[in-house]
């Protein structure tokens, strides 16, 4: 992050401010009404961290003493006009811990981080009574465990709001990450044995690639500011949709569910009889359905919505139930037979491949 936000060339002759004001504005104060910090602050904050540099050769961190300002920092009254007591050589390190120590005393720091919190796990609005009876208790926690965000979390997921399915069910668009790991753990996806490094990364990139084209590739995030969707008002996670990403996500659910992806010899694929199977009555068309709906899916469908998917994919336009269950029940009887398994297989791969077309599918 020091190299990222040019705070490697930051010095006393020719003070750079961005780590400075990235670090209050993206990460501890936030621009909110309640955020007060001023342009000064964002300058007495850059010649704090003068000095804090990065070897260009090795790429580690180090402090040299000779580009710091041994000068006093003198704060706005957003942080009760403090004076940074500038400290030459080694010792200058150490205004560091005394800004950061700062920044965090101030209440709206810890209100500004539980929001981001909220909105990743929860949902993005936050309201009058979210900000009151959620928000605020959740900094609380936050302080009083010295910013350790363990108890914060512990609190959220164990409250009656996090399980209120008004908030927390069916209210933020996937991530293409969280989109293409999570279709192969809800589909128990059989990955390589993690002994076997080269079919082990092959399968890996083959994820990281799909995520890339849904426009979130692994370690390439686009701005300072992290991924738009977590932080760009008023659309946040809607980013995550255009004509573009749309299209990736049901080509790679289509891929994944017709005859898999392969990267250098090695295929992830959904196995949609193994699946099926792992449920509590697959030969009862209702059953299955409701079940895969249940897993699959964070939103509910109708009754109606269910009975069209019945109907039209696994009795292939028959109207009685058993015409699914007599072919369930002659493959269970001989797994062997090729006819058998191509019945029920063809079935229950539109069934998942109509599933996971749902606009549904990509809620979480």
């Amino acid at each position: 992050m020091l190299y990222f936000l040019n705070g490697d060339s930051n010095s006393k002759q020719s003070p750079n401010e961005n780590y400075g004001r990235e670090l209050q504005e993206l990460y501890t104060a936030g621009k909110g009404p309640n955020s007060h910090y001023t342009e000064d602050d964002v300058k007495a904050a850059a010649l704090v961290l003068t000095g804090h540099t990065v070897s260009p050769i090795t790429f580690t961190y180090f402090f040299d003493a000779g580009k710091h300002h041994s000068g006093n920092k003198e704060f706005s009254a957003f942080y009760g006009n403090r004076i940074i007591t500038g400290y030459s050589g080694a010792a200058g390190a150490n205004e560091l811990d005394e800004l950061l120590d700062m920044i965090l005393a101030q209440e709206e720091v810890s209100k500004f981080i539980c929001r981001k919190i909220y909105r990743y796990f929860i949902y993005y609005k936050i309201d009058d009574d979210v900000e009151q009876t959620i928000i605020t208790p959740m900094a609380q926690i936050f302080r009083q465990n010295n910013f350790d965000i363990v108890p914060v979390l512990s609190a959220l997921f164990k409250s009656k709001h996090f399980f209120d399915l008004t908030y927390s069910s069916a209210c933020i668009i996937k991530s293409p990450l969280d989109f293409t790991i999570g279709l192969c753990s809800e589909f128990n996806v059989t990955m390589p044995d993690a002994a076997d490094s080269e079919a082990t990364y092959a399968v890996w990139q083959s994820i990281e690639n799909e995520a890339a084209e849904m426009q979130q590739q692994l370690g390439a995030i686009p701005e300072v500011a992290g991924w738009y969707a977590y932080y760009q008002e008023p659309a946040f996670h809607e980013l995550w949709i255009n004509t573009s990403t749309y299209t990736r996500r049901n080509i790679f659910t289509d891929r994944m569910i017709a005859d898999g992806i392969t990267n250098s010899n090695h295929t992830i694929a959904i196995d949609a009889i193994a699946f099926a199977s792992g449920l509590a009555n697959p030969g009862n068309p209702n059953l299955l359905i409701d079940q895969s709906v249940e897993v699959l899916l964070r939103y509910p469908l109708s009754a109606s919505a269910k009975e069209f998917i019945k109907r039209s994919i696994l009795l292939s336009g028959q109207m009685q139930d058993y015409y699914w269950t007599g072919a369930w029940n002659a493959y269970i009887a001989n797994p062997a037979d090729p006819s058998a398994k191509a019945t029920i297989l063809s079935r229950l791969k539109s069934l998942y491949k109509y599933i996971m077309n749902l606009p549904e599918y990509h809620l979480c």
